[in-house]
């Protein structure tokens, strides 16, 4: 198969997105397709094919007000020229779909969107017609699956899955890590929607009943001064870290805490680093707008605290540092859950639904989003 992942950025650019686009494409040429990827900034994964944009005229106009769009512009004015496609996966939302749509139609390409956060919901009335030529759609996590929901895309044409996992690297960083009594670790860029002012404030609550805790802050963004200003003793900016560096760090924590919240334009999907800290073997706390179901069905495997409350969060981590025996049992309860997100059976599953879009099973098969929407 010969496929086209559009995507704005790739790393280094830091992101959870940003890394799923990357390790999909690379399983992808491990599994013998022909990849080529269109993208803004950062590097194209060994073995895909990087494709050249050219600026257009209406791009340029566009671009005074979002540069994304623009480069939805111009990835729809390359299509043409890369000859045959059997399908193109965008990773964005309806603002790139309304412009890559008609593009893909016009070739006859199967337009796959994969939807990787919250959508703004305030533009909801463009939706419909945004994604009118979109032939599927994964959704990463429960939050996408029911703003698509909303927006009256049908439920069979919606996939809903996570990012996949590195498992026999996580295993191996954590057989060889010994935890730290009192550490808590977050991981997200500094910005307002990670909410890590929440995760700071809950965390001096917290030391004033266990005072030998300690909070570690792995990521970098605009926010990092203001964050700074309200940290105080025991916290720690850790800056952006190496995945191997990062990983080692939650796999010494005790918990891994992610206030993640809901803003107007934008909100979590199912947290990578989440999934990540359960195969590592660690307690996870996340906020009610940073939910791991459907994926994660078992909910005692990890914790999850009222968004926006500092003090349901303290409540909840005082239960995993004070209850020994019943954090042993939600840690292994954790470990199995993600024990099937491998990333070669994620790419595999992928590949399945590209077929089925290719061969017009989605539409074929939709039904309304009320009977079926899991989340």
């Amino acid at each position: 198969m010969r496929i086209l992942h559009i995507g704005y950025r790739l790393p280094p650019d830091p992101g959870g997105k940003e890394r799923y686009i990357a390790r999909l494409a690379r399983e992808q040429v491990l599994r013998g397709h022909e990849v080529l990827v269109a993208r803004r900034r950062g590097d194209v994964p060994p073995g895909a094919e990087a494709v050249t944009l050219t600026p257009t005229r209406l791009g340029r106009v566009a671009a005074r007000r979002s540069d994304p769009v623009a480069f939805a512009l111009e990835c729809a004015a390359a299509l043409p020229g890369l000859g045959p496609v059997d399908v193109v996966n965008l990773h964005g939302d309806h603002r790139e779909a309304l412009f890559l749509g008609p593009a893909a139609r016009r070739l006859r390409v199967p337009l796959l969107l994969t939807v990787h956060g919250a959508l703004a919901m305030g533009q909801r009335a463009v939706m419909p017609w945004a994604f009118r030529h979109v032939a599927g759609f994964v959704a990463i996590g429960a939050r996408p699956t029911a703003d698509l929901c909303r927006a009256g895309v049908p439920a069979e044409a919606i996939r809903t899955m996570s990012s996949g996992l590195d498992l026999p690297r996580l295993e191996a960083i954590r057989a060889r890590t010994v935890v730290e009594p009192g550490l808590i670790v977050s991981v997200g860029s500094l910005v307002p929607v990670k909410n890590h002012a929440l995760t700071i404030e809950a965390f001096h609550r917290l030391r004033a009943v266990h005072p030998g805790v300690r909070l570690v802050i792995a990521g970098e963004g605009p926010e990092r001064a203001r964050l700074e200003r309200l940290a105080g003793e025991g916290v720690e900016f850790a800056g952006q870290l190496s995945g191997d560096d990062v990983h080692a760090l939650v796999s010494r924590a005790e918990v891994f805490v992610l206030a993640s919240r809901r803003l107007a334009s934008i909100g979590e999907g199912i947290p990578t680093a989440a999934l990540e800290a359960l195969a590592l073997g660690t307690a996870v706390v996340v906020s009610s707008d940073a939910t791991l179901g459907p994926v994660v069905a078992d909910r005692d495997a990890y914790r999850v605290f009222r968004s926006g409350s500092a003090e349901d969060l303290v409540a909840h981590l005082r239960w995993v540092l004070d209850t020994a025996a019943a954090r042993v049992r939600m840690v292994e309860r954790g470990r199995r859950a993600v024990s099937d997100l491998d990333w070669p059976r994620t790419a595999a599953v992928i590949d399945d639904w590209y077929e089925a879009a290719r061969a017009g099973e989605p539409a074929r098969r939709s039904r309304p989003c009320r009977e079926t929407a899991r989340g």
